[in-house]
């Protein structure tokens, strides 16, 4: 993780993809920027080292928001994150449905042969289902902005990226730099990706089509329809 560029990348030991969505401009007022040190998101922190503990406490993060299912997480076996201080918060996207990287190659064959078309239906049942998880993390901004948190799902890129340019879009950030925040991801999960591809081929949906494996793990600055269609409810590219 030291390659990664700081900032917002954030070096946190055992845990991906972790960044600041601080410090991006605001599109009507060009002298002003989201907040710094605020809001933060990751990969699956499950496997974070005692110094990466360290450093969330010393970045201040109150609360960690899991977006992960119930099923999800029984599924790998997972243990919650515990951390002196910090408050772990479950806010599943998708409360009792696995919505982990090979899920979504289940639902969403096309997510990754179907090109922006999937990424468009994936991310509007993300939205269309999200909304009491969502909302807990948008009233925590509201009513304790002075208590920085931590969003996660399992690559940090699909549901914790879809909320992140709810905020970012609320925020006054334009399509621009909501996309070009999205696309670190493709940095951030560098190290993981790997390990994803494993997983992923082992499903029957993909046949062991390396190309679309890569696809659908992609976070590409032209696959970005967050704002352009989910926000805005259009069906234009």
């Amino acid at each position: 993780m030291s390659q990664l560029t700081s900032p917002p990348f954030i070096e946190v030991p055992g845990i991906h993809n972790f960044r600041d969505i601080g410090g991006y401009a605001i599109a009507d007022s060009p002298s002003s920027s989201t907040r710094q040190g605020l809001i933060y998101r990751c990969a699956g922190p499950d496997r974070v080292l005692p110094a990466g503990k360290q450093k969330i406490q010393d970045l201040g993060i109150t609360c960690i928001y899991d977006l992960r299912s119930k099923p999800e997480i029984e599924k790998q076996k997972l243990e919650p994150l515990q951390i002196d201080g910090v408050e772990r918060i479950f806010a599943p996207a998708f409360a009792n449905e696995d919505y982990s990287p090979e899920s979504i190659a289940l639902r969403y064959k096309d997510y990754a042969h179907g090109g922006p078309e999937g990424f468009k239906r994936a991310y509007r049942d993300i939205l269309e289902n999200a909304g009491p998880s969502y909302g807990k993390i948008l009233r925590h901004i509201r009513d304790r902005p002075s208590e920085p948190l931590l969003l996660h799902c399992t690559a940090g890129k699909d549901r914790t990226g879809v909320i992140i340019a709810l905020i970012m879009s609320i925020a006054g950030a334009s399509d621009e730099t909501i996309s070009s925040e999205y696309a670190l991801t493709d940095v951030g999960l560098a190290p993981m990706r790997p390990v994803i591809m494993e997983h992923l081929l082992k499903e029957p949906s993909l046949n062991n089509d390396k190309a679309a494996a890569e696809r659908m793990i992609s976070a590409k600055y032209v696959s970005v329809v967050l704002r352009v269609v989910v926000l805005d409810g259009s069906t234009d590219e």
